[in-house]
């Protein structure tokens, strides 16, 4: 008997940056992102200056650094709670 077409899956790519098989759930998870070490420079940079970047900034330093706007939001919020934790130990 013939395979129903549903069967043969598609990976599809979802906006949070995950790769996906549809229909199953599972998550096949990008691999991590190597940042070269001009872009931590300006990351760590501008992170001195602001902890929190507006959208336009963001989508400005993603371009110019040659990220997605999602990594740069990610390595933020990272860099952020990091921050935090530190600060907690004194």
């Amino acid at each position: 008997s013939p395979v129903p077409t549903q069967e043969h899956e598609k990976t599809l790519a979802v906006p949070n940056g995950e790769l996906r098989i549809s229909g199953k759930g599972k998550k096949l998870r990008k691999p991590r992102t190597i940042y070269s070490s001009l872009q931590l420079q300006a990351l760590n940079q501008r992170f001195q200056q602001t902890q929190y970047l507006a959208l336009p900034e963001r989508a400005e330093l993603a371009a110019q650094l040659g990220l997605t706007q999602t990594q740069v939001k990610i390595w933020f919020q990272n860099k952020r709670s990091k921050y935090k934790k530190i600060m907690k130990q004194g």
